[in-house]
């Protein structure tokens, strides 16, 4: 059901400009054989209101309490932890994306307004409630092919989008979120080591594919990096769903070597390869 992700060769490309929390360079990887370019990109940085940027340089200003997406909070409340689930799987014709935060969100009109300046349409929204809060939903399109979403580059743009929208109509959020730390008015108060909050896991997902697991602290580039490491071994990436929840990022890939599942071996190469360069961003450069 799912759109299928092809792999592709190594190339860097417009998230060398985005600057990770540790500093890491980001690479590109294209599904589908798509290539974002950096139009979406350029206007995720460029636009008039205040965004995410790829510049440490350039912080998000202080948002007053008031500055809320059509939401409200009391300052006396404790502070959920928001969430951003990017669902590839679920829709066969739609990408789906789901924000969380308590109870606090509106309608989020100004984040479906900033996904259109992405050239995405909102084909479908929808708002549930249950007891962990308000849970908002839309399904997206591209606008150039009414299809879903299927390159990293742009699903990564998604992802920053929502975040930059919620540091800056939610600034009590900042605490909760890694790239509140560069971008946010409030670094978070504690810290993930990579090591210890880092997770692989591999297994079958019937004869022709599988399901590769990653829970890791998140930080910028994140999504693209993880599908270029896993497409350079010439390992596919068919769909999947990325979580932001917090500090923490979780992936959930399904892949498959030649359309069938990996073997023991290949799966332990991959898990290897994850596992150095999740790590290598808390490398100092000096010990090379």
């Amino acid at each position: 059901m799912a759109v299928a992700m092809a792999s592709c060769g190594s190339t860097l490309g417009v998230y060398t400009k985005l600057v990770a929390l540790e500093k890491q360079p980001i690479s590109k990887a294209a599904f589908l054989g798509c290539n974002l370019g950096s139009d979406s990109l350029k206007h995720l940085c460029s636009s008039a209101k205040p965004r995410l940027s790829y510049s440490l340089s350039t912080m998000i200003p202080k948002a007053s309490a008031t500055a809320i997406e059509d939401g409200s909070y009391q300052e006396t409340d404790v502070v959920p932890t928001p969430k951003v689930i990017i669902d590839q799987d679920s829709d066969p014709d739609a990408t789906v994306v789901e924000i969380t935060f308590g109870n606090r969100l509106g309608a989020l009109l100004d984040t479906m307004n900033a996904l259109k300046n992405l050239g995405l349409n909102v084909v479908k929204a929808k708002v549930h409630l249950d007891s962990s809060g308000k849970h908002n939903t839309f399904s997206i399109t591209k606008s150039s092919t009414g299809r879903k979403v299927d390159d990293p580059e742009l699903l990564e743009a998604i992802r920053l989008t929502i975040i930059s929208n919620l540091l800056e109509y939610h600034p009590e959020s900042s605490a909760q979120l890694a790239m509140g730390e560069a971008f946010g008015v409030e670094a978070p108060k504690q810290k993930l080591d990579v090591d210890i909050a880092t997770r692989i896991r591999i297994s079958d997902d019937g004869p022709d594919r599988s399901l590769l697991l990653v829970e890791t602290a998140d930080r910028p580039g994140l999504l693209v990096d993880l599908v270029k490491i896993v497409t350079d071994i010439n390992v596919a990436v068919e769909s999947g769903e990325f979580d932001t929840e917090g500090l923490l990022a979780k992936a959930k890939f399904h892949v498959n070597y030649k359309n069938k599942a990996l073997i023991k071996p290949l799966q332990q190469v991959v898990a290897n390869s994850l596992r150095y360069f999740l790590r290598r961003p808390s490398t100092e450069e000096s010990s090379f």
